[in-house]
């Protein structure tokens, strides 16, 4: 090989290990740098994504009921509506809901054995002003009554509450369709919880639901246990026919003509709550035993704050 060559091929090799190591230097670093500012953008816009609040549409569930074992089957993008915390029916029922209510009046009294469950959600973060255990059963109630006015027996119709927080308002707080319905065909098993049913409302009959009066009280504040005891007196009202009785009862202080009066006014006060969370006026009567029928002993405070009382009974 000439001199020429070898010197040739000397610059040659010169090049290709200069672009090498300029390419591994250099050119390594800046994709480095490339890649990282490249990941940067990357993860700032997936915060930027996972910081952003998702939209939560509010929801609205159809009325939809069928039976799966008969040939009811009606669904229709309307629905009962409430208020959040809220238990009274909004707005005027539509002509296609009272059409599927009227179909199911029919389809009821076609067949003994079928009845309606009614099951009305409810969300955590509602307030229960309720006398129910929970905003879910008081709304299937107010549905109940609905249907009762269009001619529905309350005998065929069960009432359930159930939580469901996947539940969105919209943003007037109206909660679109919080309910669900179905039909069933009674089962022997319904009649052992008939007699269950009726054992439950003897024991009402034995154990009344107690409210204590303060002077002036203007609002009633029921415990868990109350609370139950009153869905449990409406069940018996719904499945029994039986009629409510509020008695008034009132302390020693005064005199007995007063106190008649003012037993009285209380039990209309709690005839009035009643309606209120869904007991129908003609199935309430009211009675005032004033200081008649104390079960403490009036010669103390204590005493004479358990007979300022309201009792709720059923007959």
């Amino acid at each position: 090989m000439s001199k020429k060559s070898i010197y040739l091929l000397g610059i040659l090799l010169t090049i290709i290990i200069g672009s090498i190591l300029y390419w591994y230097m250099c050119c390594t670093v800046c994709y480095a740098e490339s890649c990282d500012s490249s990941k940067q953008k990357t993860q700032k816009t997936s915060n930027e994504e996972v910081s952003k609040p998702k939209t939560k549409h509010p929801t609205s569930l159809p009325f939809s009921i069928k039976d799966t074992r008969g040939n009811l089957a009606y669904e229709i993008n309307e629905n009962f509506n409430f208020n959040t915390s809220g238990f009274s029916i909004r707005d005027s029922v539509s002509t296609s809901l009272n059409n599927g209510i009227s179909m199911i009046r029919e389809y009821l009294n076609s067949d003994e054995n079928k009845r309606l469950n009614i099951t009305g959600y409810y969300m955590n973060d509602e307030n229960n002003n309720s006398a129910f255990p929970n905003l879910g059963l008081a709304r299937a109630n107010s549905v109940k009554n609905y249907m009762v006015s269009q001619n529905i027996s309350s005998k065929l119709i069960n009432t359930y509450g159930e939580l469901n927080n996947d539940l969105v308002a919209n943003k007037n707080n109206i909660l679109y369709g919080p309910l669900k319905f179905d039909v069933f065909t009674r089962t022997d098993e319904a009649l052992k919880s008939d007699e269950t049913l009726k054992k439950a409302c003897e024991t009402i009959k034995e154990s009344p639901l107690l409210i204590y009066f303060k002077t002036g009280q203007a609002s009633i504040n029921l415990t868990p246990e109350q609370r139950q005891k009153f869905a449990d007196i409406s069940k018996c009202v719904d499945k029994l026919g039986v009629i409510i009785q509020v008695t008034g009862h009132t302390d020693n202080t005064g005199n007995n003509d007063g106190n008649m009066k003012l037993g009285l006014d209380r039990a209309n006060f709690i005839k009035t709550y009643l309606i209120k969370n869904g007991i129908l006026s003609q199935n309430i009567t009211v009675a005032s035993e004033g200081q008649n029928t104390p079960i403490s002993d009036n010669t103390t405070e204590e005493g004479r704050a358990k007979n300022r009382r309201i009792e709720i009974t059923i007959n």
